[in-house]
């Protein structure tokens, strides 16, 4: 008995003493708590503007400002937008936060991003008062379901002790799903004083495991490759590690590659067999090339125009991490479940190596000639502008860490055909979700993540005008960032679609002309017009001078890129007046189409069902928007 009432005893004193530690525990309010969690998982900055309902997280963003820095973007959509282009150029999640109502609905835009490039960002979300909550009260809405779709992971803090362990759990399922995470928080559970004992799960953090190819599906797929005559392999941003794989694969096998628009940049632009991007913003040779292959070694790609790009007669052998993308785009042959990386290699070291067909030779001539015509405009002194002199005056003077924030429209045609990317340089795009204003906020975050780099925004006039406000953020953090701004007077993409596709009367795509270079003076920044080829020589040296954002409003040529999306220049397959045509339109007397280098090389031509494009009837139009057929 005397046993049993010491142990009691005992037991009662351990409570009282875990109560009291308990009891001790410091003190921290709810949005302190939940910026700690941010700051464990290794983010130092968050992108946002403030509210009303978000001041107690500005008061947390003050306590802590030594550890996480506040950049206070011009408008949410530009906080977004900066957050999914930091995750883009990082890897890394990327924070930004929105007020209650309409600061909210504003993160919108730039959230979608983010979701559609699969791409880990946190939003932090401001509610009214939790007692104030769903009472018709001011700037109150229920905000949670507006953020359902856009998200992977979405919840409402149900009390001020479980912010922080909701904040960390946002962060785990952004990363695990690669996508958005949002999270919203009443007001007064910000200001709320709760213990400071959570403990995130940033140290536990560890990159998955993807699963190994299997030998069976190696050998079939290297059976396939070698029993094809004209083999291309098409990779996408699951390759992004694997380019001495992809070089391995097309040496020993002799097969072109084509790319993704955004695996630009994952090989070299002057490796002799890659041809560049497929798509209506790819180069010549990219774009050809799909109709005439028999097999397509599909690696890490999930483009959604894809299946539009290639002949569907092809055989297909893809590689992927993810069974959910297996023969998502295209009937597939052999399906590798697997690493990229490592399913090329084991691909590569099998097999003996091939020679070259003529097929691979007809196509390594086929990029030489495109290569050779643009280069003849280089030094061109056409007034307005054309845009080759422009982008080899950055090909010489960017360095090569240079990163590139590339809005949307036919900046990302003249991006992808004749910006070199090289060595360590970056760049990142609005892909698959394709929105404008992209450029901009960009940049910021390209600026913030990467301090020491140079880092260019490209714009159109059309894409610039929509968040050139942002000008002032660059201004008020001294970001020595250069954007160059393509002003033509219209919508130039959109132009294109009205004249080629719906063969409709312009509407609505013009736009007006105006001073970018004085509008960037007015708030705080340099401003220079360039409308020839040595005012833009000088102003890029100018920039490099000075400390302050920079501005170049280049005066561009109303002429549209030439189109790989309705290339006439094959005689065997279209009437000579259709070609003269399109030969005059884009001056393209020196370009052949890839059936000429085919048949000189002795080689013939793939089957496919696909019909050869004819000119359409008005009636008969597809008019469904290709204004985002750029990824």
């Amino acid at each position: 008995m005397l046993f049993i009432i010491q142990a009691l005893h005992a037991a009662v004193i351990v409570l009282y003493r875990g109560r009291s530690y308990l009891n001790m525990a410091e003190k921290i309010s709810g949005s302190d708590a939940a910026l700690k969690v941010i700051e464990e998982w290794g983010v130092d900055h968050i992108y946002g503007y403030p509210g009303g309902s978000f001041d107690s997280t500005m008061n947390a963003l003050y306590n802590q400002s030594n550890k996480l820095k506040f950049i206070q973007v011009r408008h949410e959509e530009a906080g977004a937008l900066a957050a999914s282009a930091e995750a883009k150029l990082t890897g890394k999640i990327a924070v930004t936060f929105g007020s209650a109502g309409p600061g909210a609905v504003h993160l919108m835009n730039g959230l979608y991003d983010a979701r559609q490039d699969h791409v880990p960002v946190l939003a932090i979300v401001a509610q009214v008062p939790s007692t104030k909550m769903n009472a018709d009260n001011f700037q109150a809405i229920d905000e949670e379901p507006i953020f359902d779709d856009v998200s992977v992971w979405n919840r409402t803090v149900s009390s001020a002790q479980s912010v922080p362990a909701v904040v960390d759990e946002a962060i785990r399922q952004a990363y695990k799903h690669n996508g958005v995470a949002v999270v919203t928080i009443p007001k007064d559970f910000g200001w709320a004083m709760i213990d400071d004992t959570f403990v995130s799960n940033a140290k536990n953090h560890v990159d998955p495991i993807y699963p190994a190819p299997r030998a069976e599906s190696i050998e079939k797929a290297v059976e396939l490759i070698k029993s094809a005559k004209a083999p291309i392999i098409y990779f996408g941003i699951g390759a992004k590690r694997a380019a001495k794989e992809l070089q391995a694969v097309s040496e020993k096998y002799k097969m072109p590659l084509v790319s993704s628009v955004l695996a630009k940049g994952i090989l070299e632009e002057k490796y002799p067999a890659y041809l560049g991007s497929a798509g209506r913003v790819a180069p010549k040779p990219g774009a050809e090339i799909g109709f005439a292959t028999d097999l397509i070694l599909w690696v890490g790609n999930d483009s959604p125009f894809s299946r539009f790009l290639f002949n569907p007669n092809a055989k297909v052998i893809q590689i992927d991490i993810d069974n959910e993308k297996i023969g998502k785009r295209h009937v597939i042959d052999v399906p590798l479940l697997a690493d990229a990386k490592e399913a090329l290699a084991a691909i590569a070291a099998k097999g003996e190596e091939l020679s070259p067909t003529p097929f691979y030779n007809a196509a390594l001539e086929d990029k030489k000639n495109w290569n050779e015509w643009q280069d003849s405009f280089k030094n061109s002194e056409e007034v307005p502008l054309r845009p080759e002199p422009i982008f080899d005056v950055l090909n010489k003077t960017a360095s090569d860490q240079a990163v590139f924030a590339v809005d949307v429209g036919n900046v990302n045609i003249n991006f992808e055909r004749l910006l070199d990317i090289r060595a360590d340089q970056k760049w990142t795009t609005s892909g698959q979700y394709a929105t404008m204003g992209y450029g901009l906020p960009a940049s910021i975050a390209a600026k913030i993540a990467f301090p020491h780099r140079d880092v260019y925004s490209l714009s159109g006039d059309g894409g610039f005008a929509m968040l050139m406000e942002e000008i002032l953020t660059q201004v008020k953090y001294q970001l020595h960032v250069v954007n160059i701004v393509f002003s033509n007077e219209t919508l130039g993409f959109i132009e294109a679609e009205q004249r080629d596709d719906t063969h409709q009367p312009l509407s609505g795509v013009d736009l007006p002309d105006t001073d970018w270079a004085t509008t960037a003076k007015g708030m705080g920044a340099e401003g220079f017009t360039v409308r020839t080829l040595q005012e833009m020589k000088d102003a890029i040296k100018a920039a490099a001078e000075t400390s302050k954002p920079v501005v170049i409003d280049v005066k561009l040529t109303h002429e549209m890129p030439l189109t790989t999306e309705h290339m006439f220049l094959d005689p065997a397959v279209y009437p000579q007046d259709q070609i003269d045509e399109y030969v005059a339109k884009y001056q393209a007397q020196d370009l052949k189409p890839f059936s000429y280098f085919l048949a000189q090389a002795g080689g013939e031509q793939a089957k496919s069902n696909v019909v050869e494009e004819k000119p359409e009837a008005v009636e008969s139009t597809d008019v469904v928007s290709g204004a985002s057929q750029h990824v």
